[in-house]
């Protein structure tokens, strides 16, 4: 409870940061972009300009031509104005990098704690084998079922959970003994 508290002021404080963010300067320009003239490469120009001052003579500084052809260059480059919300970008950036963080610990809750949990709920018994050590019609998981109706210290919901879990597992055995050993597709 106090790791969601603890989210929740983090939430807080983002979004009135990003709203202060917002008013960047940054996130509006004039980018102009002019192609080859005579001797003179082409570029592209950006000022942090107004709406109305997205014009050349405004944009392109220093102007790479001299006097009469300012005006015959300035006819060949294309001006836009532009604005994005670079507060929209970054929290969806934190967004992304909250969701792929909460996603790696649960691997590593998955590859390292959920065994460890499993050895001391569970004892030494055997709940996962290999394919390998399948044996006959034997299926793997097979005293999984009776291991959890004996556990009386779990909560029901999560001997149902784990219940669906082997029942699945033992379907999927079966599936793949049906397609691999009797060649038979299901329908």
């Amino acid at each position: 409870i106090e790791l969601f508290a603890i989210e929740d002021l983090t939430s807080v404080v983002l979004c009135s940061q990003t709203f202060l963010l917002m008013q960047n300067s940054e996130d509006i320009r004039c980018k102009c972009i002019c192609p080859p003239y005579r001797d003179v490469e082409g570029q592209i120009y950006k000022q942090n300009v107004s709406l109305k001052d997205c014009t050349c003579l405004h944009v392109v500084v220093p102007m790479p031509v001299d006097g009469k052809d300012v005006e015959a260059y300035c006819l060949r480059c294309e001006c836009k104005y532009e604005e994005r919300s670079s507060g929209t970008i970054k929290v969806t950036i934190i967004i992304y990098l909250s969701i792929l963080g909460l996603l790696l610990l649960y691997m590593v809750y998955l590859t390292l704690l959920e065994p460890m949990l499993k050895r001391r709920l569970f004892g030494h018994s055997q709940l996962i084998q290999n394919d390998d050590d399948v044996v006959g019609d034997q299926q793997p998981f097979a005293n999984a079922h009776n291991v959890l109706s004996r556990s009386h210290s779990r909560p029901n919901m999560l001997n149902k959970v784990e219940h669906a879990q082997q029942r699945w597992r033992r379907q999927v055995q079966e599936q793949r003994k049906s397609v691999f050993d009797r060649h038979v597709v299901l329908s």
